[in-house]
């Protein structure tokens, strides 16, 4: 019988787990039912180069002679911006690409601000309301989510669980592919919230009023030297990647690609870099 979203694959990979030459180590793994519910969580889409090109300038820094360190930790650097520790949950909602930047632009706001201004920016005032930025929990783009932030701002807001803020986020927490303090994500999956021009009932802040806008956005040449520079001048940036099979079997290690197909894209923060076993 042939089961198409199934995780066979789990049980494929003996051919690479014990690879010397691999810097990572993979198991077994029961995070995902199958490969639908995995791609729930892979909501970065990908802009076409030229779009990219088009809409907002590209920086590489190749003008900034700087030795670059072998370590590096945002959260060492500036020790007053708390935000930077801070990890969210975007719970059972394709909204990885807003996530990635929220939680980059609150840093940012901080750093700029050298400690005096500390915000969360809201997840869900950027997945319900910019239209240009994709799908919502179906899916968006990073670069848009930026250009956004520029044009139009975005308002506060924190997790459902603590909420305080404009917009907090409305989907909970939930333990993704473990045992923890929170319960299993289970089986819904959310629809895009609609957009709304309203802080929550009690914040006396007007919604407009509660903007926080960024002063340019721009792309970051996609080289290692780059990125790295940019995070160590400016902080943690927003990146995304492919996600293939063998990486939801990840345990542990320095990952790279050796086996499976593409699952969807997944976009992240970059809070600085380091080295394991002299990788």
């Amino acid at each position: 019988q042939h089961c198409q979203n199934c995780f066979s694959f789990n049980y494929d990979f003996n051919f690479f787990i014990l690879q010397p030459n691999a810097e990572w180590k993979a198991e077994k793994s029961n995070r995902f039912h199958s490969l639908d519910d995995a791609r729930i969580l892979m909501g970065a889409r990908r802009e076409e180069p030229e779009l990219r090109k088009k809409r907002r300038p590209t920086v590489d820094h190749n003008d900034w002679n700087v030795e670059i360190p072998s370590s590096f930790d945002s959260r060492k650097k500036w020790p007053r911006c708390k935000s930077i520790a801070t990890i969210r949950d975007q719970s059972r909602c394709g909204s990885c690409w807003a996530f990635g930047a929220v939680e980059a632009m609150s840093d940012r706001t901080c750093i700029q601000s050298r400690g005096r201004q500390s915000v969360e920016l809201s997840a869900v005032d950027l997945v319900s309301c910019c239209e240009g930025c994709g799908f919502g929990c179906d899916g968006g783009f990073p670069g848009p989510a930026w250009d956004y932030w520029v044009e139009e701002g975005i308002v506060t807001g924190s997790s459902k669980e603590n909420h305080t803020g404009c917009q907090p986020y409305p989907f909970p927490k939930c333990e993704h592919h473990a045992k923890g303090k929170y319960p299993a994500c289970g089986e819904k999956i959310y629809k895009t919230p609609r957009c709304k021009q309203t802080c929550q009932k009690g914040y006396k802040i007007p919604y407009a009023q509660d903007k926080h806008r960024g002063k340019l956005s721009y792309n970051v040449a996609a080289y290692e030297l780059s990125i790295q520079k940019e995070i160590m001048k400016y902080g943690p940036v927003e990146a995304a990647f492919t996600v293939y099979e063998d990486f939801l079997n990840y345990k542990s290690g320095i990952y790279e690609h050796i086996t499976g197909e593409p699952v969807g894209g997944h976009a992240i923060r970059i809070i600085g870099w380091g080295v394991e076993k002299n990788t």
